[in-house]
């Protein structure tokens, strides 16, 4: 766990689900946000037995979230977006898949998914983690080369661009 000022940055567990729910919820592209999938509270929980996924709280509210998967988890549901980023990218074998990241409308631009990205890397240092952003999610894009993550690739979903990066 990790405290900076009001922010607590921890791994979740089974009291966070609908925390989390709630904030993907609030974030879909449906409701103006930049989210375009939602994952139930079955499969965050399942994500959880698998590896470290991490929020962020202020005053007992989850403002952030930021969630993992392994490629074997992966490869026993099978999602046709991510599917199509290993065929971009295929990372080495034990790379796992970075995301969603979901930061609040109230406290983005604050640092809140970095913080959680460095919680994300001292619970699994030394692995490559992947990921794609939508072309067009110039906020995302910036706030991940910050964060250092380099890009690797790109290839279209949907008639939609997408950009792949790796670290």
């Amino acid at each position: 766990m990790f405290k900076a000022d009001n922010i607590i940055i921890k791994i979740a567990n089974s009291i966070d689900l609908e925390g989390i729910v709630k904030l993907q919820s609030e974030n879909q592209n449906s409701k103006g946000g930049t989210l375009s999938s939602e994952l139930n509270i079955n499969q965050i929980e399942e994500m959880m037995k698998d590896m470290p996924q991490i929020v962020a709280y202020i005053n007992q509210e989850i403002v952030g979230f930021l969630l993992a998967t392994s490629q074997a988890v992966h490869e026993k549901r099978s999602v046709p977006i991510v599917d199509e980023m290993f065929k971009s990218y295929q990372g080495n074998i034990d790379s796992y898949i970075y995301g969603p990241v979901c930061v609040s409308k109230t406290q983005r631009g604050k640092g809140v998914a970095q913080l959680m990205f460095k919680e994300l890397l001292l619970q699994e240092p030394n692995r490559e983690g992947i990921l794609f952003i939508e072309s067009n999610n110039e906020a995302s894009l910036r706030a991940h080369i910050k964060m250092g993550i380099k890009k690797v690739g790109n290839f279209n979903f949907n008639n939609k661009d997408f950009n792949v990066f790796a670290y």
